[in-house]
């Protein structure tokens, strides 16, 4: 259930054929050789755009690149932590020197923390507010002088459902993604003038390595064996099966292209109908 690919090579094979009008763009993907952030990126290559990714593990940032250029695009990896401020600036300067331009940013570096509030500590919540809504300012930040250099530009930012619902054992993960939502309306409104568009994709429960990490702190948590934790799961999501990371790439790709000209500060959520609220 968890690793069904049937539905993402749909996914993949209807974007094909399709213009996206993106081909020799630059894009850079933080947290790109893994889960979300990888199917962003071969998503992008498919359409052309070449490509510059960061990430810690040199053997899957090795990988990714290989298979991006097996595509037929430029493709660079950085080995970094975007937990720290000088990895953020030697990966955009580097990735800038590379690729010569920068066209479109996908921050998408993710932690994740699964325990109960009386168990998580000060450094857990300043951590994940590092790598995930700090370092998507600082790049953003470093990013933008490139984009409007271009005169125009797309970024987007992948938050998380618990922006804007409930989560009691990820309550690090809701404040920094609500951190995310409130960021990309409040860059969107400023970059505009740049003709530099900002929204954010809030995925659901997305068939990745970090999500099955989750699963299984619930199945520890709860007692239950994690094929019940992820059935119960699957449940609630109306279109009843779990969101593929293809899924979430598409929405990307959407946004990055001509087609969003005029679409910039939202937040949508790619879930499956999960979500029951009305907004974030």
């Amino acid at each position: 259930m968890l690793l069904s690919r049937d539905f993402s090579k749909l996914i993949i094979e209807g974007n094909r054929s399709m213009d996206f009008q993106l081909k020799g763009k630059t894009a850079f993907v933080t947290g790109g050789s893994r889960g979300i952030g990888r199917a962003i990126a071969l998503m992008l290559a498919d359409h052309g755009v070449n490509i510059a990714i960061c990430g810690r593990s040199k053997d899957s940032l090795d990988q990714t690149v290989a298979d991006l250029k097996d595509k037929g695009v430029n493709a660079w990896g950085f080995q970094a932590d975007v937990s720290r401020t000088e990895d953020i600036e030697k990966f955009v300067a580097d990735a800038v020197r590379a690729a010569g331009s920068l066209d479109i940013l996908v921050n998408n570096a993710v932690t994740s923390t699964s325990a109960p509030f009386d168990e998580l500590t000060d450094d857990e919540f300043r951590y994940h507010i590092d790598v995930k809504l700090m370092a998507y300012i600082r790049i953003a930040r470093l990013a933008l002088p490139h984009l409007k250099k271009q005169g125009t530009g797309r970024i987007v930012n992948i938050g998380g459902m618990t922006a804007r619902i409930v989560a009691p054992l990820r309550m690090t993960n809701g404040v920094a993604n609500a951190g995310v939502a409130n960021f990309t309306k409040q860059f969107a409104n400023y970059a505009a003038r740049f003709n530099v568009t900002v929204n954010c994709i809030h995925p659901g429960y997305t068939a990745t390595e970090r999500v099955t990490q989750i699963f299984e702190s619930e199945s520890r948590q709860s007692g239950e064996d994690i094929n019940a934790v992820i059935s119960r799961r699957v449940k609630d999501i109306p279109l009843g099966k779990l969101i593929q990371p293809e899924d979430i790439a598409a929405a990307a790709l959407f946004f990055c292209s001509p087609m969003a000209s005029m679409v910039t500060g939202q937040c949508i959520a790619v879930d499956g109908g999960s979500s029951e609220a009305i907004s974030y």
